[in-house]
């Protein structure tokens, strides 16, 4: 009771601190710099295994997820894993010249090294325990003079990025000036895209995955839609197949150029090109001008996984007609825009009442495809899907629009709007544009300087919330002064 006169203070007090001060709605560049390295500091300190990571991690770090397993000493290859951190990494030692992103850069291509298949290029995910490590055929085992696989596995993946983004990474990190002296890296990225060169087949396509050089004397042939196919699933190996799915050929595209731009070989150049002669080649015929998920060796539509029939793609010919623009934007050649006109027209006229998209349109009949949930049977009826995959498109239409409205701009426009600002003016437009995910990436940081969802580490809130940050740091650096004097209230 002899403390009740406090009581008016108490109330006063916790009012006050009821009402924090508004955040800033641009902080200072020292704040998010000491953002981003405490983020990353704990995850090389704490998250990483050997140089790699996985995806998610419970609190307590008992157990590590990728999309595929979990265990406590796996890393993940596949988005948002291993190379793409370390791609924030090289990102934020440009930008800042801390040592210790260049450090875990310099350990996440160490792991890659150690994880590069004898094939040339990677997995899913690598899992460093026994016995399950004793079970591929690495490039290391190649070097110790065991040249055979035998019963180990060695295919690399192409399959939702998983060796382009090893291999982007690869490009970035030994392009850095620090990095040049890197001899076994070199030599890992070179092996890399000389097997990923290989494994381009004749016609321009590439497999989903592969573990050597395509057939030389595979036929050229133009596709064709079979009049019978097989309505229930195969249970076929389809990663032999000339796949577009998953924006594989698109993620390519980008290693092809990028090696093209940072040595200046040709060979990718014209294997870029070469990637776009697929395509144009792949297209299929009237009245369906669109393209297929994958195509066997005699061009045809087939069956990959137990729901992915044969059948034209909503999705994926999107995809095919942003891989072919990107490839004009490179060349130049008008021909890589040649099919655009056809397959929008019949893009567009798949639109369904509900003004969404089926994933799935029936060959000859452009009748949508669905599977009924569990027993995976083919119905023409989307009353009862499965969840786990997008057999319905709600916002591919606006996709479709932000295309057609980039073709209505010249190459030239196109390419400037892919490039970095040239003035301070346009760097500081950059910032203010990055602005609002920083404040929410500082908000939301907590005492450990990191992320969490459903309280465990989760990689993809790391490169969502530090990309945006190295991206707002690298624009009010490159502002010059036009940034403080912007803070400071003056009108530019």
């Amino acid at each position: 009771m002899r403390h009740l006169h406090l009581l008016p203070l108490l109330l006063t007090t916790s009012s006050l601190a009821a009402d924090p001060p508004a955040a800033d709605p641009y902080p200072p560049v020292e704040q998010v710099a000491e953002a981003i390295h405490r983020a990353a500091a704990f995850y090389r300190s704490n998250l990483s295994f050997a140089g790699g990571y996985a995806v998610r991690w419970k609190r307590d770090l008992s157990q590590v997820f990728t999309s595929d397993v979990s265990g406590t000493s796996v890393i993940s290859i596949e988005s948002p894993g291993t190379p793409h951190i370390g791609m924030a990494y090289v990102r934020a030692y440009r930008v800042t010249g801390d040592a210790l992103y260049l450090q875990g850069a310099r350990e996440v291509a160490q792991v890659l090294r150690w994880t590069q298949l004898s094939s040339g290029g990677w997995e899913t995910y690598h899992d460093f325990s026994l016995p399950w490590a004793r079970k591929q055929h690495y490039r290391r085992d190649l070097l110790a003079g065991d040249a055979e696989p035998g019963n180990r596995f060695s295919r690399t993946s192409l399959d939702d990025g998983k060796t382009q983004g090893a291999l982007l990474f690869l490009l970035e990190f030994m392009s850095l000036p620090e990095c040049q002296e890197d001899g076994p890296t070199r030599e890992a990225l070179q092996f890399a895209l000389d097997a990923l060169l290989a494994a381009q087949a004749p016609n321009g396509g590439f497999p989903q995955q592969f573990s050597g050089p395509a057939d030389a004397k595979a036929a050229v042939i133009a596709p064709t839609l079979p009049k019978d196919w097989p309505h229930t699933w195969p249970a076929v190996d389809y990663t032999s197949f000339y796949t577009i799915n998953d924006g594989n050929l698109r993620s390519l595209g980008r290693v092809l150029q990028r090696a093209h731009q940072l040595t200046g070989e040709a060979r990718y150049l014209e294997a870029l090109k070469r990637l776009g002669d697929f395509l144009i080649l792949a297209q299929c015929p009237d009245p369906q001008p669109g393209w297929a998920q994958q195509y066997n060796a005699e061009m045809q539509p087939v069956w990959a996984r137990k729901f992915e029939p044969p059948a034209i793609s909503s999705a994926e010919t999107l995809s095919a007609l942003e891989t072919l623009n990107d490839i004009w934007l490179v060349t130049g050649e008008e021909k890589y825009r040649a099919p655009f006109a056809k397959a929008l027209e019949w893009l567009e006229g798949r639109r369904l009442p509900d003004g969404q998209y089926a994933r799935f349109y029936e060959l000859h009949t452009n009748q949508p495809l669905y599977f009924v949930k569990d027993s995976y049977e083919l119905t023409y009826d989307d009353s009862n899907m499965p969840t786990h995959y997008g057999f319905k498109l709600d916002d591919l239409q606006e996709d479709i629009d932000k295309f057609k409205e980039r073709q209505q701009l010249s190459r030239e426009e196109q390419l400037k709007k892919l490039q970095d600002p040239a003035t301070p003016r346009e760097w500081l437009s950059k910032a203010k544009g990055a602005a609002k995910k920083t404040v929410t990436a500082l908000k939301n940081q907590n005492k450990e300087g990191v992320w969490t969802d459903d309280n465990e580490y989760d990689a993809r809130a790391f490169l969502k919330h530090v990309n945006a940050m190295i991206q707002y740091l690298e624009a009010a650096q490159k502002s010059g002064d036009l940034f403080d004097r912007f803070k400071a209230g003056e009108k530019l």
